[in-house]
């Protein structure tokens, strides 16, 4: 029988490239190109997703002497609290495309660990008894092959991890150019809880997962519904936060 990093050659680059580590296989980091290293090496992870001080509802910077920003203060979002790992900028735009849109799915691991690293992440996952994922329609999920956020969730809690509680019933025009409120009537909806099993959200701490917050209008309309579900604490963990005039 070949050994497993043999056969692992023979998988299309674009497959197998950000699992070399995985396989035993020495790899480059793919923002430096610093060689033998991790995917993303730890220099710069350092560098480029420096811990910041942020809204612990909605995630935005805000000065280390309070909590909540202003916003957050004036008109409370349905999320108990907000992590995200890094700032939706360079070099994560890049690696984020790689991963959601051009079949690289193998960057579901180097990604999710860098979730992981997130203050209070392992805290949050540890006490959820459900982590979800922001679920896709049907239509992109044909045209992409694959839920990016289910992947994280899988790889953040494999025990704790469910595609099919939280459903997307309605497609959705894409929210990329449109302001918030039209997100918000955009999405109204389109999320509903797999209503056999709404018993297992009754009380419950739920983490919901994406990939990319902008206005968090997808974020805020999923964690209504499972409130309406019997949810007793939602929080959001993403990967990568827009700020105050960002265009994602």
């Amino acid at each position: 029988m070949w050994p497993r990093w043999f056969s692992g050659l023979f998988l299309k680059p674009a497959a197998w490239l950000p699992k070399r580590a995985a396989l035993g296989l020495p790899s480059r980091c793919a923002i430096c190109h610093s060689w033998p290293q991790a995917p993303i090496c730890d220099a710069c992870i350092s560098r480029f997703a420096q811990p910041q001080h942020r809204c612990s509802t909605c995630a935005l910077p805000i000065a280390q002497s309070v909590r909540q920003c202003g916003a957050c203060l004036k008109s409370p979002p349905p999320l108990d609290l907000c992590l995200t790992a890094t700032r939706y900028s360079w070099p994560w735009v890049d690696l984020i495309a790689r991963y959601k849109f051009r079949q690289q799915a193998g960057w579901d691991g180097p990604l999710a660990t860098l979730m992981q690293s997130t203050p209070w992440a392992e805290d949050t996952l540890e006490e959820a008894d459900w982590v979800l994922p922001i679920p896709l329609s049907a239509r992109r999920l044909s045209e992409r092959g694959y839920n990016q956020s289910w992947l994280l969730a899988r790889r953040l809690s494999p025990c704790k991890a469910d595609a099919h509680l939280l459903l997307r019933i309605r497609d959705t025009p894409s929210q990329r150019t449109l302001p918030r409120a039209e997100r918000l009537a955009n999405l109204a909806g389109a999320f509903a809880v797999d209503p056999l099993r709404t018993s297992q959200l009754q009380g419950r701490r739920v983490v919901l997962v994406d990939d990319v917050m902008t206005s968090g209008a997808s974020l805020h309309m999923a964690a209504r519904v499972l409130r309406q579900a019997g949810a007793a604490h939602i929080s959001a963990l993403v990967l990568a936060r827009t700020e105050a005039g960002d265009d994602a």
